[in-house]
């Protein structure tokens, strides 16, 4: 099954739409399915008092709150229709999070086939019921949730009209970056199996291994940020990739998947030319007459494999030959009786 990669944007463009083209163009490049923003009313968001994260404080300063910081990032609805266009013009989907219920109506505008939940909002029971009632397709991210917050997400999700089968449950951790050890990338199997539902993984960590580890362990999708340099300002971009590590882990994720296979062991077409040369056959480890009867120390299993198996010693210990041998020789049926 393919992964369905998500390259977040968010609010990385820092307010300029040519940045968010150049974005755009990355992901297009990179192969990711999707391109996702973020779509806000500051005024619905956040109080005009409100402090920042931690990390936000670090990554951007302390002299501003957290709504004079979010108010610099904000897209117009004119700002959508031309990145909306530009990503139909460069053939990858485009996708953001509505943090409030304006934003919610504006995404509407644009018929995306799903709507994207952030962490922040699953226990915000007005914007659940506004995100089930549009009957889309849903990727919840569960950041800062246990499996009691999950439940109870999914069961009002599910009650005002969302299928569970159009719900995707995504692991992740909310802290920029994340620690590696509080990752917990096995939390992602036991919501599978605690609420029979896809899962996927929404990474904050440093580099590209986790999100292909996630694939390995399950994952049909991952969500992981990317910025054009880390080294510019704003509240996100010190925990986002660059473009050539969003290519490797886009490449990597690939490369699992084709990896995983369909589960049955049997020999691939690749190693069936070897099979011959690594196993072994039943050889003669001295010169032996005709008419000697074999004995296990007359025996030796030695390359190459396409004479009598090893697994066939016991039909061949205690038979004579037909014939003088000399030592080495792979023996054969027609040899024995």
């Amino acid at each position: 099954m393919k992964t369905f990669i998500i390259a977040e944007a968010g609010v990385n463009h820092n307010g300029s739409l040519d940045m968010a083209k150049k974005l755009i163009d990355v992901a297009a490049e990179a192969g990711a399915d999707v391109v996702k923003f973020q779509t806000f009313k500051t005024e619905k968001v956040v109080t005009r008092t409100a402090p920042k994260a931690e990390y936000q404080s670090k990554n951007t300063g302390s002299d501003e709150t957290q709504f004079e910081m979010i108010k610099k990032l904000e897209l117009s609805e004119a700002d959508h229709d031309v990145l909306v266009d530009y990503c139909t013009r460069k053939k990858i989907m485009f996708l953001s999070t509505a943090f409030d219920e304006p934003s919610v109506d504006l995404l509407t505008k644009y018929k995306l086939d799903i709507f994207k939940i952030p962490s922040g909002e699953i226990t915000n029971l007005p914007y659940l019921l506004r995100a089930a009632r549009l009957r889309k397709k849903i990727i919840l991210s569960t950041g800062m949730a246990d499996l009691g917050e999950i439940e109870d997400a999914l069961e009002i999700l599910i009650d005002a009209g969302t299928q569970r089968q159009d719900i995707t449950v995504l692991h992740c951790n909310t802290e920029y970056p994340s620690p590696f050890e509080d990752v917990n990338l096995r939390a992602m199997i036991s919501i599978k199996k605690a609420f029979k539902v896809k899962v996927g993984y929404s990474d904050h960590t440093t580099g590209i291994e986790v999100p292909i580890a996630a694939v390995a362990l399950g994952a049909s999708v991952i969500e992981k940020h990317f910025t054009l340099d880390r080294n510019l300002p704003g509240p996100d971009h010190k925990a986002s990739l660059e473009p050539g590590e969003l290519s490797a882990m886009i490449r990597g994720i690939r490369n699992i998947e084709a990896a995983l296979g369909d589960g049955i062991k049997r020999p691939s077409g690749s190693e069936l030319k070897n099979k011959v040369i690594a196993r072994r056959s039943i050889h003669l480890d001295k010169n032996l007459g005709i008419g000697h009867v074999l004995k296990q120390d007359d025996l030796i299993m030695k390359r190459p494999g396409d004479g009598i198996s090893p697994m066939r010693i016991g039909e061949v210990i205690g038979k004579r030959l037909n014939r003088d041998l000399p030592m080495d020789h792979k023996l054969a049926f027609h040899d024995i009786s």
